[in-house]
């Protein structure tokens, strides 16, 4: 591995000086009397793309990770040039360029360091496979922190810490365990409460050094390719990450279903086992929308295929389960069984889909059906044949979703667990080796996947789930966290990852509850399912070797606990939905860290457990045995404990009282958030009202709550319903102001208002000025519940 000492070697080459600049609408080309070109593009006002050339060329500006459809413009860029650099300035950034070796400062507007280059770019030709060695350092603030790069098992704050990306099927994988499945090149900087953003896009295995080696030096180098990287800046932390999201793309909306719980475990047959799974749910009530078949639902794990002694009649099967309100998620791994007499394989063999070693031989690799081809995702071509592949499983079986797993690619009983190096690839017509379309092989099968299921599942909405990922991946597929294991410091790795994932764009995540591996105790089960019900996707999987896993399979005690977070989980679908939408317009992530909540409390800067689940629910899981409670950070303001609705006063360290069937748990003074009545699972009953808790504060408050038919394309039409809810308190009085947006009809036309923490007695109150009597309202003392059967834009509430 190529160390940050090297990067000083003789070998190293260094951009010379300024021979030649040119400026044609939102690019700069400058050139240098060695060779090297630097493409400076503006994007955004906020974006900047870097994009360096050796040997007077450039390369072929190609990327899946980019998305192109996302929003471009500047509001202003204004170019000067000075004795020594070339200052490029937007209405929200300088940047300087230096005439001597290209090293660039950026700066904001009012002149303050954001990101600096140290050496800046430098490059070695890499002699045993041609091309080059890309290199980028810069200089580390003092006191600069770093959090990004999707799955790391590490704490939120990289600094001091160095990552390498290259996928990597990681069994039983531990705190540190690097690399892993994903391949997120992405970071936050973030000094003197100044945030940016790094983006490296480029797929070969890369490495990015966060001051390990050099205390004031960041750096990240890849070993091949270019040297491709976008800034981003904020000044938050939330507008970089929403930047980085609008670039690489965001998510459309899943069905609603798809948030619900579900449940998984290697595996679930015969037929009559799945049958068993799912009347267990309903007869014991609690709610889960969806069933996971692994591998051996397939006929030798052959894809696409079904065993027809173990499930003689899988169409009627999910027909059946869909009738009691489960949907039925199979899994596709890439690794397609060496056989003539397999259709599949015959038409990947009659047109020359499988990947091939550099000599011509086709890659063949060990996977779960003995020897198997793969094919080259990277190809158009071969991505239009996988998916028309689905029509079965999905148009003709019903299956509702599918679930990609091993595409990093993973391969049984080889040294390096994946494919050899001089694997071919067609790389969208530009035709590289493994070692360039590794990282993005996983991808390009989800994307595969999701275009199949998109096309035989309409007029509903796809879901697809990903073990293995690269930037701009969110646009296609929900991802998990690949195979944990059933113990304590694994809770406190998923609560890191699920933060880690939303602040790299990838939100919809989480992690295998309870463990994949091994057997947890009904105390981890119950401590798992309490966190993993704020993830934005929630399954239980485990690997079966170690006895079942399901929320009945512990003691009557941890069964109720189950019952009562997953309870919780659709009780807060509304608020749960309304977060995805916020995260597929705005890009912002669906769980906050702390640092991305209140950036500017320096106490947030090196949190772990602590996160906001959307914008005003605070969540502290408990992460020790035998605990009843923790000490966590309540960041700054006012917030109710969920629980006992106590009021406490944030911005420092608190004991929290949580007992096995608690969680650390409050929301924000001034929320308002929506509620729905507990389902069995999405759909089952008509939704007679809209609860809404409304937190008291004196002060004022926005919330939202985003709804639409839950499935399908009609939102897109504009038949939606957004409420944008303002709160204002006073000591005698409140008032809840209402503007709705949107064609939806919701089937309620009631909205039942639970008023928390009020302290006055009602006198009086006003829908849209006019006087309703209480007694009309349904109001009850006790409860603070009222009723109001219609839509409104003003609620006026006075105290006695």
């Amino acid at each position: 591995m190529i160390t940050n000492t090297e990067l000083n070697n003789q070998g190293n080459v260094f951009p010379g000086k300024l021979t030649s600049f040119d400026h044609t609408v939102d690019t700069l080309m400058f050139s240098t009397d060695n060779g090297v070109i630097l493409q400076l593009q503006v994007l955004r006002d906020s974006v900047l793309r870097f994009r360096y050339g050796v040997g007077g060329k450039m390369e072929d500006d190609f990327s899946y990770a980019i998305d192109h459809s996302g929003n471009r413009g500047y509001n202003k860029l204004e170019v000067s040039e000075h004795k020594d650099y070339y200052e490029v300035q937007t209405s929200k950034v300088l940047c300087r360029i230096s005439k001597a070796d290209l090293r660039s400062r950026i700066f904001d507007i009012d002149g303050k360091i954001i990101c600096e280059d140290e050496l800046g770019f430098h490059y070695e030709e890499s002699y045993q496979y041609g091309g080059e060695i890309v290199k980028m350092s810069k200089k580390a603030q003092p006191g600069e922190s770093y959090y990004g790069l999707g799955d790391k098992p590490a704490d939120m704050n990289m600094r001091a810490k160095r990552f390498e990306l290259w996928g990597t099927d990681q069994y039983a994988f531990g705190k540190q365990t690097d690399p892993l499945y994903k391949n997120v090149p992405f970071y936050v900087g973030l000094q003197n409460k100044t945030a940016y953003g790094i983006f490296f896009d480029n797929t070969f295995r890369s490495y990015f050094d966060f001051a390990h080696e050099r205390h004031h030096v960041t750096s990240f180098w890849a070993q091949g390719g270019s040297m491709d990287y976008y800034f981003i800046y904020g000044p938050d932390v939330n507008s970089v990450v929403s930047g980085y999201t609008e670039l690489t793309g965001k998510p459309e909306l899943p069905p609603l279903w798809a948030l619900g719980y579900h449940q998984c475990k290697w595996s679930y047959y015969p037929e009559s086992n799945v049958r068993e799974i799912a009347a267990k749910f309903r007869e014991l009530q609690i709610p889960c929308d969806a069933i996971y078949l692994d591998i051996d639902y397939m006929d030798g794990f052959r894809c696409f295929t079904w065993d027809n002694d173990k499930f003689p009649d899988p169409t009627k099967m999910i027909s059946d389960l869909r009738e009691d309100g489960f949907k039925t998620i199979a899994i596709i791994d890439p690794g397609i069984k060496v056989d003539p007499d397999y259709s599949v394989y015959q038409e990947a063999m009659d047109n020359d889909y499988f990947c091939k070693r550099a000599d011509g031989p086709y890659m063949k690799g060990k996977v779960w059906p003995g020897q198997c081809y793969f094919p080259d995702y990277t190809n158009p071509e071969v991505r239009e044949w996988w998916a028309g592949l689905f029509k079965g499983l999905i148009a003709d079986n019903g299956l509702s979703g599918i679930w990609n797993d091993m595409n990093e690619p993973a391969v049984m009983e080889v040294p390096n667990k994946t494919f050899p190096d001089d694997v071919r690839h067609d790389y969208d017509g530009h035709p590289c080796s493994h070692r360039k379309a590794h990282n993005i092989y996983g991808m390009q099968m989800a994307r595969a996947t999701y275009e199949g299921v998109k096309k035989f599942i309409y007029p509903k909405r796809p879901f697809v789930i990903t073990r293995s990922a690269y930037s701009g991946t969110q646009r296609y597929t929900s991802s998990w966290f690949g195979d944990n294991v059933a113990t304590w410091e694994h809770l406190s790795i998923a609560n890191i990852q699920a933060q880690r994932m939303a602040l790299s764009g990838m939100s919809f995540a989480g992690s295998d509850i309870g463990g994949f591996a091994e057997q947890p105790t009904g105390e981890l089960f119950a401590r798992w399912i309490a966190l993993g019900v704020f993830h934005p996707f929630c399954r239980v999987h485990s690997s079966g070797d170690h006895g079942d896993q399901e929320p009945w399979t512990f003691d009557e005690n941890v069964t109720n606990i189950t019952r009562k977070f997953v309870e919780l989980r659709y009780k807060l679908l509304p608020y749960l939905y309304t977060t995805f939408w916020q995260y597929a317009e705005e890009g912002t992530p669906m769980l906050k860290s702390l640092v991305i909540y209140d950036q500017e409390d320096a106490q947030t800067h090196y949190r772990n457990d602590e996160f906001i689940f959307g914008d005003q629910i605070l969540v502290c899981p408990v992460l020790e045995p035998n605990a009843k409670g923790r000490r966590m950070y309540i960041p700054r303001g006012e917030w109710y404990n969920y629980w006992t609705r106590e009021t406490i006063t944030g911005g420092r360290e608190e004991w929290v009282d949580a007992d096995i069937d608690s969680i650390p748990l409050f929301v924000k003074s001034g929320s308002i958030i929506p509620r729905y009545p507990v389902m069995q699972y999405v759909g089952e009953k008509k939704i007679e009202f809209l609860t809404l808790d409304v937190y008291y504060t004196i002060g004022k408050e926005k919330s939202i709550v985003y709804e639409d038919a839950n499935d399908g394309y009609d939102y897109k039409k504009g038949r939606f319903s957004l409420r944008n809810l303002k709160f204002k308190g006073s000591e005698k009085e409140m008032v809840i102001s209402q503007y709705k947006d949107g064609k939806f009809k919701t089937e309620y036309e009631t909205l039942r208002f639970n008023f928390i923490g009020l302290p006055f007695e009602i006198d009086y109150v006003e829908v849209d000025n006019a006087k309703i009597p209480l007694e009309e309202l349904k109001y009850d003392v006790k409860t603070q519940t009222m009723y109001i059967h219609k839509e409104f834009s003003e609620l006026h509430v006075v105290g006695k």
